[in-house]
């Protein structure tokens, strides 16, 4: 099962999923776009609206019935949430509810299940912004932090019961939601340097065809996670080693990006 699989990493997710030989459920709440997605991949489409608990439930029940046990969950639907402390409660919550409460919803239900039958894979698709920032959205930032803090959660609580987790944590990829996107956790180095320049300027634009590519190669050797983009593990890592540089470095980019 796939969600936000209309467009993007998730219809690319379900591609790479169909072509090594997976019956895919294709879920969206962009009806139309999964049913495209679905009959290219001879997919079955459903529409979902992750941050509903119970349409969760009930899906996973009848893909089950219809198709047989789900082996691996693509938590991917996303959206993003332009502002900063202006940001209203209605985006905040809706940013809370897709990015992190809906992998809870899924994991409520398949988790128990997977310990049963001895194993099963969940990726939850969070952001390179989680694992640094995102300087033009602030509920974007926090929650997709928080995204790759449940799929941790899960990797320490169930990695013992045959349970496989992935965070998937790529830069800019070439997807409706990058149109208007300032950089998501585009390195201080860049700033540093002087250069007015995004993640997408820094380290290019994925297709996402190579994102479910390294995902689908993380998830065979096992990785937690998903770097589509190396580079984002060495700004991790140097944000890690020195927090108020890499800090002072984020705002002389915000700073350039505003001029």
């Amino acid at each position: 099962m796939v969600t936000g699989a209309a467009s993007g990493i998730g219809a690319a997710l379900a591609r790479r999923l169909a072509a090594d030989g997976a019956r895919v459920a294709v879920s969206d709440i962009d009806c139309a776009g999964a049913e495209r997605v679905a009959a290219g991949i001879g997919g079955h489409a459903r529409f979902l609206d992750v941050a509903d608990a119970a349409a969760t439930r009930d899906l996973i029940d009848e893909v089950e019935r219809s198709l047989g046990p789900v082996e691996v969950y693509c938590s991917n639907a996303g959206l993003l949430v332009p502002g900063g402390i202006e940001t209203e409660g209605d985006g905040w919550q809706r940013s809370w509810d897709v990015h992190v409460m809906a992998h809870f919803h899924a994991a409520r239900v398949l988790l128990p299940r997977w310990v049963e039958r001895g194993g099963g894979i969940f990726v939850v698709t969070a952001s390179a912004a989680g694992l640094l920032t995102q300087l033009d959205s602030v509920s974007y930032a926090v929650t997709k932090h928080a995204a790759v803090a449940a799929a941790e959660w899960l990797a320490i609580t169930y990695g013992d019961q045959g349970i496989q987790v992935a965070a998937l944590c790529p830069q800019a990829v070439r997807t409706p939601l990058l149109e208007g996107s300032a950089a998501a956790g585009a390195p201080a180095e860049s700033a540093a340097a002087g250069a007015h320049r995004s993640a997408a300027d820094t380290d290019g634009v994925l297709e996402p065809g190579a994102v479910a590519d390294a995902t689908a190669e993380a998830l065979r050797q096992g990785r937690f996670l998903v770097l589509p983009h190396p580079e984002v593990s060495t700004y991790a890592k140097r944000r890690a080693d020195d927090p108020d540089r890499w800090l002072a470095g984020m705002r002389r980019l915000a700073r350039r990006m505003s001029e």
